[in-house]
């Protein structure tokens, strides 16, 4: 009976062990997956980068990265990045109207976790108008 117990423990250290070494798909490891801008002027993009590292043992394949509204561009290291590399996404963000944003940027690879959702914030403050010159205006005739 003693026999069947460490035959049967050691089966099962080798089962655990062969299982959690099949798992070696990529997966990121973000340096932050929000972004707060804070206040920005209106009409003047911003852009940030989200900087990524495969910390899996395949390499990581961004297939897509989607902004959810038009005001939102995207771009994004397109080549494999292999276990231990970096990556970026950069965004742009057109702050076209005053008022305080949250936009999601949806990305798509082939991670164990393969859809990642990364956060853009702040407020759009209105852009302030140029002042009209200050000092008084003469008239005066010509000698």
């Amino acid at each position: 009976m003693k026999k069947l117990m460490i035959l049967c423990a050691v089966i099962l250290g080798f089962t655990i062990t062969a299982s959690a070494q099949t798992d070696t798909k990529p997966e990121f490891k973000f340096n932050e997956e929000k972004h707060d801008f804070g206040k920005i002027p209106q009409n003047k993009p911003v852009t940030t980068e989200f900087a990524f590292t495969n910390i899996g043992e395949e390499p990581l394949i961004l297939t897509n990265v989607q902004p959810t509204c038009g005001c939102t561009i995207a771009d994004y290291t397109k080549t494999p990045v292999k276990k231990g590399d970096k990556g970026i996404i950069k965004i742009t963000y057109n702050a076209a109207n005053p008022a305080p944003f949250s936009k999601s940027i949806v990305v798509t690879s082939n991670a164990k976790t393969p859809t990642k959702v990364l956060i853009i914030m702040g407020e759009v403050i209105p852009a302030t108008p140029p002042s009209a010159p200050t000092g008084t205006a003469t008239t005066g005739t010509v000698q």
